[in-house]
């Protein structure tokens, strides 16, 4: 399920027409069970709209937590962008051959972060962080060198940064792991659809079924979708811009 909720266009479809289903069989039960009188119906009616708040509720958490998870993974691109810089600026505190080296090593980095946010194909994001690593590690060993040749607080300063850069990579990993868990997205599905069988079921006249039973299915599609674009940073249409990397990667080369 956790696969199926990477794509919003799916889960819109699928969500869609399976509480559209949910209706229809709900109207075939009422239409073969039903038998209430007016006490029944309105006690009816007050589960119904119970179930219904319930959903909205449920809804309305599960998108706040997608549009904080958004909010996190800006944050941590522009945390990165100002991670890069600092280092760039403070690679002046190693000696010139170094300094030249650990730059020309951070506008390839840059390149590859701006990269990991704009890409959508899973081989080429394998590429990216393979690459990716490799220059962690000659970035790391370009700052801890000079360090360990010559243990002063101004080379210790450069190492700090360096050590921001590495870190901050990390944190928009993590960022853009943490998505809603599966265990949510099944109390909203099931909660959906036990609203739209309570509503197929009170249905009072088949001509109007048609009709009817679209309007709930669609609403919540349009809900479920919106939940997923936000919280698939790679592959919905509300995607996180690298502006903060792009606009740095044009003043180091500018």
């Amino acid at each position: 399920m956790n696969q199926i909720m990477r794509y919003p266009e799916v889960v819109f479809a699928l969500t869609f027409l399976v509480l559209w289903l949910s209706a229809r069989i709900g109207a075939s039960l009422g239409r073969r069970l039903r038998n209430l009188d007016e006490d029944k119906r309105k006690d009816f009616s007050l589960v119904m709209a119970a179930t219904l708040t319930l959903l909205g509720l449920i809804i309305g958490f599960s998108f706040s937590m997608a549009s904080s998870r958004y909010e996190q993974r800006k944050a941590y691109e522009e945390a990165e962008a100002n991670a890069i810089g600092t280092e760039y600026l403070r690679a002046d505190l190693l000696p010139a051959p170094d300094a030249a080296k650990v730059r020309d090593l951070l506008k390839g980095y840059l390149d590859q972060r701006i990269l990991f946010y704009e890409t959508r194909d899973a081989g080429q994001l394998q590429q990216i962080n393979a690459i990716t690593a490799h220059l962690q590690n000659e970035l790391w060993s370009a700052a801890k060198g000079p360090a360990a040749v010559q243990p002063t607080p101004v080379a210790a300063l450069a190492v700090s940064g360096m050590n921001d850069v590495l870190n901050s990579q990390g944190y928009t990993q993590a960022a853009w792991w943490n998505r809603i868990p599966t265990g949510a997205w099944a109390l909203m599905a099931a909660i959906a659809i036990c609203c739209n069988l309570l509503i197929g079921y009170s249905a009072r006249r088949a001509e109007t079924e048609t009709r009817m039973f679209l309007v709930l299915p669609l609403v919540v599609s349009i809900s479920f979708f919106l939940i997923a674009d936000i919280d698939s940073p790679r592959a919905g249409l509300i995607r996180v811009r690298p502006q903060n990397l792009l606009s740095l990667s044009q003043s180091l080369r500018g």
